[in-house]
């Protein structure tokens, strides 16, 4: 039988969201408890170095297809997105639904035009879920008043991060009046069920919503991250916490998020640190080194109205002397943004 002749078609979920709302770690979620589905995914990220990939390549192995350095809206066209979807949908590949996790300054109305043009046969559009952070929604909602537009055409909207908040209901009861017949999920951790995923699929009226018109429009313009500045650091020198912990604590009001891994040599030999930083918010998750890793400070940073070049010369100038023994107190700045490695670098 061909690959492309089974009659089966599998849900593409849209998976949209601000920059930093967890949709990196709800994916993961979903991946570790699908119960015995087969998830595929296209991780689209902003910037050179692909954070996001990186994040879930080991639990998608040969089942993602990763598209860095832009987004995904802009990036490439309906037919293009079919090459991608040909590879996740072939039905040796086994998968029973696939989420495109777009970055956080694409548009869900692009992906969904994209999804719904797509003419290729083995796969249905399944809906878009709109990741919300809570802790951040009011600010994001007045620099970003758009987001009100993604709620209006998303069919699930799930609402991360209510444990770091004490008016959770508040922040539910707005999101909740600004959605259309949408299901409104709290969540902590991007934990949700996967059946919400699953059943999800938008009714006829959903799409009914997005006009010929916002189908076939695109306004490259127009776009988020028209307004944003992305900047990719890599480095193979070690950083020292202090000068790092100084950089963060100093990091101008623009730069909205920060994403990425930190070699801190001796300071810790074994471990590398996942930083995570939304607005104002940072913390630090210390993992083991994947066998086999080369030693690597990789770090992606956005932001609007950055001075690109300014923070890539301070972000080298926090490479460590490289002095055989670290001072013992080096990590207590670090370690004051960790909060346990239990927890999820993206929730």
């Amino acid at each position: 039988m061909s690959e492309r002749s089974s009659g089966r078609q599998i849900p593409v979920v849209v998976l949209a969201g601000f920059l930093g709302s967890g949709k990196t770690t709800l994916l993961n979620h979903l991946l570790h408890r699908s119960g015995g589905s087969r998830i595929g995914a296209v991780v689209n990220d902003f910037g050179a170095i692909e954070i996001d990939a990186m994040a879930v390549a080991g639990a998608l192995g040969d089942s993602t297809v990763s598209l860095g350095n832009g987004c995904l809206c802009c990036a490439v066209d309906g037919s293009e997105l079919d090459v991608y979807l040909e590879r996740l949908a072939r039905p040796s590949a086994g998968i029973d639904v696939i989420v495109i996790e777009a970055s956080g300054l694409a548009e869900p109305q692009e992906l969904v035009r994209m999804v719904l043009a797509s003419e290729h046969p083995g796969i249905v559009y399944g809906g878009l879920v709109e990741v919300v952070d809570a802790a951040e929604f009011d600010d994001t909602r007045a620099r970003h008043p758009e987001i009100d537009r993604h709620l209006g055409l998303a069919d699930l909207v799930v609402v991360n991060k209510v444990d770091r908040i004490t008016d959770a209901s508040r922040v539910l009861t707005l999101v909740s009046s600004l959605v259309d017949r949408a299901a409104v999920v709290p969540a902590t951790h991007g934990r949700v069920d996967p059946e919400f995923l699953f059943d999800c699929r938008p009714g006829e009226e959903r799409v009914g919503q997005l006009t010929f018109d916002d189908l076939s429009h695109d306004d490259h313009a127009g776009h988020l991250h028209a307004a944003y500045d992305s900047l990719s650091f890599r480095s193979g020198r070690p950083l020292d916490p202090r000068r790092l912990i100084r950089f963060l604590d100093s990091r101008p009001e623009g730069l909205y998020r920060i994403k990425g891994y930190v070699d801190f040599g001796p300071y810790d030999a074994r471990n590398r640190y996942a930083v995570h930083a939304v607005g104002r918010f940072l913390r630090f998750y210390p993992e083991p080194w994947p066998a086999g890793a080369e030693r690597l400070t990789q770090l992606v940073l956005i932001g609007a109205g950055i001075d690109a070049a300014a923070l890539r010369e301070e972000l080298e100038a926090c490479g460590s002397d490289d002095a055989p023994h670290a001072d013992e107190h080096g990590m207590w700045g670090v370690l004051r943004y960790v909060q346990g490695a239990a927890e999820d670098p993206a929730a």
